[in-house]
């Protein structure tokens, strides 16, 4: 009776999970499969398919100059902005690791991007880049118009976007610094190690299960980037700041190709998944728990 009882109760547990399985079907599960099933159609403009095409839209795809051209930009813009948006929240923890004066302000400021808009952002920076009347400019002396300059355009966008990124990244550095033991730190200080040394010999491997999540969050974010590269540059000039995402979007609802779009959808989540794969494999080669 025991038994059975423990047994009925480990069946209930399962109905808990109902309402979880409900919102992920309706917001996760049922749009990802609409749409491998609109890639292989023709639609009209409103999204509905019409003509069955098959691996048409994926050859199409796989042959067009535009979508090689939008993968090489995405993949500068994920360097940059991974790397710069690591680099400054990982700046910003370790010189917030320590009691001073100040220090929650100083904390504060560096943690404040994650509260701002990217729309927002994104309006801001556009005036700060403006060549007449932008700070930029008058502070440095040129005379460069930021945005509208193929050469800048997308530097511009994916500096704005670490920034925007850096905010988290400072929080969970925060929090690996905070575990790490001091003791350790002391104990290196006796054998006469200095700053550096025990930054990159002692900091960086206690944080390294850390910077393994933020990196894999921080790949996954850059290659969602949308609305920052909407408002400051629309995928311009040119094709200089066509990202997948934001081609993506051009392809659905400016040039009604939704088969097309979808395409390009699935090929994303293939790359996404991919290089998530990787690093996990390659995860217990540099991460130190």
């Amino acid at each position: 009776m025991k038994q059975l009882m423990e047994k009925m109760k480990g069946r209930n547990a399962y109905f808990y999970l109902i309402p979880c399985f409900l919102v992920f079907a309706v917001f996760l599960f049922y749009p990802f499969v609409k749409t491998i099933y609109l890639s292989l159609f023709l639609t009209d403009k409103l999204g509905q398919a019409k003509v069955f095409v098959g691996m048409k839209n994926y050859v199409d795809l796989l042959t067009s100059e535009s979508f090689y051209n939008s993968l090489f930009v995405t993949v500068v813009f994920v360097v940059i902005v991974v790397i710069g948006s690591m680099l400054i929240g990982l700046i910003g923890a370790v010189l917030c690791s320590k009691a001073f004066p100040g220090i929650r302000v100083f904390s504060t400021s560096y943690a404040l991007p994650m509260a701002i808009a990217s729309s927002g952002a994104a309006m801001i920076f556009k005036i700060i880049l403006n060549p007449t009347i932008g700070i930029l400019n008058k502070l440095t002396g040129l005379d460069i118009n930021w945005i509208a300059d193929p050469k800048y355009a997308l530097i511009c966008v994916a500096i704005l976007t670490a920034w925007l990124n850096s905010g988290i990244n400072f929080l969970y550095f925060s929090a690996g610094l905070g575990n790490i033991d001091e003791s350790i730190y002391e104990r290196a200080s006796v054998d006469g190690a200095n700053g550096i040394q025990k930054f990159f010999r002692l900091t960086l491997p206690g944080l390294s299960p850390i910077m393994f999540y933020t990196l894999v969050v921080n790949i996954i974010q850059a290659f969602q980037s949308f609305g920052q590269i909407k408002i400051l540059t629309a995928g311009g000039p040119g094709e200089s700041t066509n990202v997948i995402v934001y081609s993506i979007y051009r392809d659905a609802f400016f040039n009604y190709k939704f088969g097309s779009a979808a395409a390009q959808s699935v090929v994303l989540f293939l790359i996404i998944m991919a290089l998530t794969l990787v690093m996990f494999r390659i995860e217990k080669k540099g991460v130190k728990y």
